[in-house]
Formats: C-alpha cells, structure tokens, sequence
C-alpha cells in the first residue's frame, strides 16, 4: 500500500511524502498526484523519498514523467532524501543526473531559497 501525502510549504511550495512500495501497482496513483500538483500552480515540488523501500522501473518511471510535465509547466522537481535502495537505481539508471536530489526537506528549501532551483 501507498501513503502520498501532500504538504504546502509557502507560496508555490509543495512537499509531496511518499511511504510504501513505488511499483506497478502504485505508480500511477503517484504520477496522478503529482500531474496535479503541477497543473495546480505548484513552483517548487519536493519528493519525500525516504520511506520507500523498494521502486521498480514503474515508479522510475512515474518519476520521469512528472520531471518532464514539470519542466514543461517551469516547475522545478527535487527528490528529498531517497531511500539507499531508491538512491541506488537513480544512480544506476542516471536519474540522479537529470532529477536533483538533497538530503532533507531543509536543504531542499535552501536550495529553492537560494535560487538555484532549475526552471
């Protein structure tokens, strides 16, 4: 089971944590989630990756597409503090090259604060 819960942080902020299994069964619920959050106005969206356990090539690829459909809306993406497992396919498949991650929600903040965020 998937948890997704979406949390506002300041204007055009949004911190969206993922809890449970990333896989066939789930990804779609959490690229609808996201897709929503871009086509609300959200800027800056920040992924809690941290309790996910286990993501296969659907969540991968739920990542790739909403990376994408934010790039399209100037929305910049940032992956918060993945879970080993998690980090370590970003990295195999070199999603870690084209979505940023950062750990912790704080060093994501600054990161938007500071205004090097990708748009």
């Amino acid at each position: 089971m998937l948890s997704i819960d979406v949390t506002p942080y300041g204007e055009g902020i949004v911190l969206v944590r993922v809890a449970g299994e990333l896989d066939v069964e789930t990804a779609p619920e959490l690229r609808d989630r996201l897709a929503d959050q871009i086509r609300g106005g959200c800027r800056h969206l920040l992924l809690d990756l941290s309790a996910v356990p286990f993501m296969d090539s659907s969540g991968l690829n739920a990542l790739l597409k909403a990376n994408a459909e934010a790039g399209r809306a100037g929305t910049s993406v940032c992956l918060v503090s993945p879970a080993p497992v998690v980090r370590r396919i970003l990295d195999l498949t070199g999603v870690s090259l084209t979505i940023a991650s950062l750990d912790g929600v704080d060093a994501a903040l600054a990161r938007i604060d500071g205004g090097s965020s990708r748009h």
